[in-house]
């Protein structure tokens, strides 16, 4: 009889939860993800800067001279499409561990999930466009004879234009997996909830991306955006990994501080 008589209101049953689980328990798994999603923000800044950019990427004849005389465009495109993929295997893994609660954080992770795939398969496309087939499009009308150069720069600045499109698309999505991410942080409450306010914020920027170049192309409006993407995306990803590998439970100093 004292057995049943133990288990009055303030004994939790077996198998209940105490709240969040803290963010020691998640500390090897976190620290993967904060390493990943820092490490493809580093590699895709560092291939950034050996990006040939110096002409008006509105400008095609002087853009398509450019990207004809690099010799490297093709292995730039291929360390961004690196970058890219290291960070969203970065949002992945905190979308899997997270374990977001039930009900619409839930689904939030799910949809997260969803939109990361999207958005690094729409990435890798973007890179076959840009970086293969906009390539041998400029080098084949930078060799035409003159007689050829109307038809091959027309062919050159279709594949352009697909470029903007799949850029658009897939900035749209990258931002919707940000936001995502970010809501399930907030939500789940392991780590720090700045860093998931910090990421749904560079989400919003990626959306704003995806609308200017959309509309406008790879026009100068599209400046602030891609500056704010960039300066949140490098904020919330040093804060996860320093919170991550030398950090303490940023959860529980959410809750003493709610």
């Amino acid at each position: 009889m004292n057995k049943f008589e133990s288990q009055d209101g303030n004994t939790p049953r077996p198998g209940a939860s105490a709240g969040p689980e803290p963010l020691s328990s998640l500390r090897a798994p976190v620290r993967l993800a904060a390493t990943l999603a820092f490490a493809g923000f580093a590699v895709s800044v560092i291939a950034g800067l050996f990006h040939a950019d110096t002409a008006s990427a509105n400008d095609h004849r002087a853009t398509f001279a450019e990207y004809a005389r690099s010799g490297i465009w093709t292995a730039v495109h291929l360390g961004q499409f690196a970058g890219m993929a290291l960070l969203i295997s970065g949002l992945l893994v905190l979308l899997v561990v997270l374990k977001a609660p039930e009900g619409a954080m839930a689904w939030a992770a799910r949809f997260g999930v969803a939109a990361a795939g999207a958005a690094l398969a729409l990435y890798a496309s973007l890179q076959a466009v840009d970086g293969v087939a906009l390539k041998h499009a400029v080098d084949a009308w930078a060799a035409a004879p003159e007689p050829e150069k109307s038809a091959r720069f027309a062919t050159a600045e279709g594949i352009r234009w697909l470029e903007w499109g799949m850029r658009s698309y897939q900035s749209f999505v990258l931002g919707a997996a940000l936001l995502l991410t970010g809501a399930v942080i907030v939500g789940a409450r392991r780590v720090s909830r700045l860093i998931g306010y910090l990421m749904a914020l560079s989400g919003l920027a990626y959306v704003a991306q995806g609308w200017i170049v959309g509309v406008e192309g790879f026009s100068a409006a599209n400046t602030i955006p891609i500056l704010a993407g960039i300066v949140l995306i490098l904020v919330w990803s040093v804060w996860l990994l320093v919170s991550a590998w030398f950090g303490k439970d940023a959860a529980a100093r959410d809750r003493r501080g709610a």
